[in-house]
């Protein structure tokens, strides 16, 4: 099968055939349909983030079953299914718990005797988060899938597995918002939509959309948001108490940056939950005022993959996209064939669009 490899960060993806192995025990192997292109597969393609090379990057992905392993039962051949990076044990304490994205057991239910992926030498390719969706099949885990109803376009499907989850997950199990409630979303590209959506399905009155790039404003608009901020005018903090004095409910953090978390934590009312859900690098420590979490009661809290439970909430939020409820047609800014997938990620890059597909034939 063919395949888009990064073999050095900084770099570009290079394709190459690659074998595949065949389904072991409890695994499930796609055929790829569409794959979602992630501010986190950026991260890795420009070395802001490590991980080991060579690696097929790609975790946003649907397809159809062509196989499973023995002791499979969550999905069968000719299954529409979606992938999530949150592979889960379901006996940790964690897991138990309905933490699923915390499970101490990742790692080893990605682990198998041989590698799934090898070059035409014989060499090991690695699979971000056990699935590697730049590519034309996936290997993976069966509690790192889900089947999804056969109505849903498998482009749109795909965005499911990450920015959607991620979004209205940390609105459903993170933050647990109320109706009524103002909210402030920092970031509207694929994951900050996401998270306006979330806040109107869960009733919130007031939901302000903030942004540098007034494509990603208006869009954010269209999918939910009653007010805007545009941050490259005005401080947003300050706009943001202008528009709900006092300071918002709760503020979500959708881009990753030491400043933006402060800023969502600045905008929040006595009381109020920021949510953070960029990946912040570690060299960047938060500078958070003391007396405001004491005094004010304020929260900082981190939401990883939107604090999800996929095997529920993915066959629900497709259910919500079947009946006009849940916009994934709009998230879409760019659609891309997989031979140029290097263009996609170009794309995400220079900024300015929501959410790259690749479309395999």
């Amino acid at each position: 099968m063919k395949a888009a490899i990064l073999n050095a960060a900084p770099g570009r993806l290079e394709f190459e055939e690659l074998d595949i192995d065949v389904a072991g025990p409890r695994e499930v192997r796609i055929r790829t349909a569409a794959v979602g292109l992630c501010h986190t597969d950026l991260h890795y393609v420009d070395a802001l983030w490590r991980t080991e090379l060579p690696e097929v990057l790609g975790h946003e992905a649907s397809g159809i079953v062509e196989s499973v392993g023995s002791d499979v039962t969550a999905v069968a051949p000719g299954d529409h299914v979606v992938t999530c990076m949150t592979a889960f044990c379901g006996r940790c304490r964690y897991c138990i718990a309905g933490r699923l994205t915390l499970c101490s057991n990742h790692s080893r239910l990605r682990s198998r005797p041989q590698p799934a992926l090898t070059t035409k030498a014989g060499r090991e390719v690695g699979r971000m988060g056990g699935i590697g969706g730049f590519a034309e099949q996936m290997l993976v885990h069966e509690n790192s899938v889900v089947r999804v109803d056969d109505s849903v376009p498998l482009d749109r499907a795909s965005l499911l597995g990450c920015a959607t989850i991620t979004g209205v997950g940390a609105v459903w199990h993170s933050a647990r918002i109320e109706p009524g409630a103002s909210v402030a979303v920092i970031g509207c590209g694929g994951v900050g939509l996401s998270v306006i959506q979330g806040a109107r399905l869960a009733g919130a009155a007031r939901i302000i959309a903030i942004d540098v790039d007034q494509r990603s404003i208006d869009q954010a608009l269209r999918v939910g948001a009653t007010a805007s901020v545009n941050a490259a005018e005005i401080e947003p903090v300050d706009a943001v108490r202008a528009l709900c004095p006092g300071g918002v409910d709760y503020s979500f953090e959708a881009i990753g940056r030491r400043v933006t978390v402060e800023q969502a934590f600045s905008m929040l009312a006595p009381g109020g939950v920021a949510t953070v859900l960029g990946m912040v690098p570690d060299d960047e420590p938060l500078r958070i005022t003391a007396s405001e979490l004491f005094f004010q009661e304020k929260r900082l809290q981190g939401s990883l993959l939107g604090s999800n439970q996929f095997p529920t909430d993915i066959p629900r939020l497709a259910e919500l996209y079947v009946q006009g409820r849940l916009e994934l047609d709009e998230m879409i800014s760019l659609r891309v064939p997989f031979d140029e997938i290097n263009t996609g990620i170009a794309a995400l890059r220079e900024g300015g669009v929501n959410r790259v597909v690749v479309e395999f034939a």
